[in-house]
C-alpha cells in the first residue's frame, strides 16, 4: 500500500494483540494444570522482584499438580511466600528444593468468575484491534487529502483494513468461546 497505510504494519499489530490476547487466556485456570498459571508471580531474590521462571523450573507431571524446582536452595522460602501470598488460592507443598501445588477442583462460581475474566480478556483484544484500524483508517484520510492517494485507492484500502478488522475480531470471538468451553468443562 504505497503513500496508504502501511498494511503489514496493521497486519503485524492486529496479530500482535491476538498473540497478547492468547497469553491472557494461557494464564487462566481451567481445570488442569499449566506451567503458565505460575507467570504473573514475582519473586524476590538477590535484592529484586524475578519471575518465578527465573528462579525455579516449573514443570506439570500430573494433570492437577504443578512442580516448582528452585535451583537455588536458599531461595525455596521465598518462592513458597511469592506463591501462597500471589492470591491465586494454591498452597504449595514443600518438598527439599521441590514445591508441589496441588490444583483443587473448580467449582461453578470460580468457573464463571474465570469466563468473565476471559471476556474482559477478548474486550480488552477487540479494543486494541480497534484502535490499530481506527490509526490505519486515519493515515488513509491524511494520505488521500495530502493528496498521496486517489479517493477510489483510499476507499480500496480502508475496505481492506476493516475486512482484516472483522477477521481479526472473529479470531479473537472464537478463541474465547473454546476457552469459555474449556473453562465450564467439568
Amino acid at each position: 500500500m504505497s503513500n496508504g497505510a502501511d498494511f503489514n504494519d496493521i497486519q503485524r499489530r492486529m496479530e500482535g494483540a491476538v498473540n497478547a490476547f492468547k497469553h491472557d487466556l494461557a494464564s487462566l485456570r481451567t481445570g488442569r494444570a499449566s506451567s503458565n498459571l505460575l507467570d504473573p508471580i514475582q519473586v524476590q531474590a538477590y535484592g529484586s522482584a524475578m519471575p518465578i521462571a527465573q528462579v525455579a523450573t516449573i514443570s506439570v507431571p500430573e494433570p492437577r499438580m504443578i512442580s516448582v524446582s528452585v535451583w537455588d536452595k536458599s531461595m525455596v522460602g521465598a518462592v513458597d511466600r511469592a506463591i501462597r501470598e500471589s492470591n491465586l488460592g494454591f498452597n504449595p507443598i514443600m518438598d527439599g528444593t521441590t514445591l508441589r501445588i496441588p490444583l483443587p477442583e473448580l467449582n461453578e462460581q470460580r468457573r464463571k468468575e474465570l469466563v468473565k475474566i476471559a471476556h474482559t480478556y477478548a474486550e480488552n483484544a477487540r479494543v486494541a484491534v480497534r484502535h490499530v484500524r481506527r490509526d490505519g483508517m486515519d493515515h488513509l484520510k491524511k494520505a488521500q487529502k495530502d493528496g498521496d492517494i486517489s479517493e477510489d485507492d483510499s476507499r480500496v484500502q480502508s475496505e481492506r483494513v476493516q475486512k482484516l478488522t472483522d477477521e481479526t475480531i472473529s479470531t479473537i470471538d472464537s478463541l474465547l468461546t473454546g476457552k469459555e468451553a474449556e473453562i465450564m468443562q467439568v
